[in-house]
């Protein structure tokens, strides 16, 4: 037997100790961040549902002050007209805008009609229109510098 085989069983013990005493801690550590989030989820729970018995509260205050002076099958249909009206509105608000006439006056002309199919895939941004010509310092090229005598990128040592 080697003088040193006792220190390695002790150390896969301490190894095992340590990895279970982290393993307790990020348990720990993660029960409490989710009972956190939990709590949060179920307030913003409750205030979605007490916002639509609200709303609902509002809908019928509406159709009883409606009620009033006109018969009550009116009222109940005006009150679900200007309900649509507003789901219709906040309908239209959640999507996202999508492009005007401004983002087709910047296309180029003659652009096909598969670059705007796979710009409305992407997220509705078109591609960049391509200029006609490539700008008039580009077709005149400058004299090409000459090469450095040595590499620049490996270090000189003084001489």
């Amino acid at each position: 037997m080697k003088p040193l085989d006792h220190l390695e069983h002790l150390d896969k013990h301490l190894v095992d100790e340590l990895a279970q005493v982290a393993r307790e801690t990020v348990r720990d550590e993660l029960r409490e961040q989710t009972r956190k989030q939990r709590r949060k989820a179920a307030l913003y729970a409750a205030s979605g549902a007490l916002a639509l018995y609200a709303g609902a509260a509002l809908a019928l205050a509406v159709g009883l002050a409606l009620a009033l002076g006109l018969p009550d099958w009116a009222a109940a249909l005006i009150t679900a007209v200007i309900l649509g009206a507003l789901a219709y509105v906040l309908r239209g608000m959640a999507r996202p805008s999508r492009p005007g006439p401004e983002h087709a006056a910047g296309m180029a002309p003659g652009g096909d009609s598969a670059r705007r199919t796979a710009a409305g895939a992407v997220g509705g941004m078109p591609y960049p229109p391509v200029p006609p010509a490539p700008p008039a310092e580009a077709a005149t090229p400058g004299p090409v510098p000459p090469r450095p005598p040595q590499d620049p990128d490996v270090p000189h040592r003084g001489a």
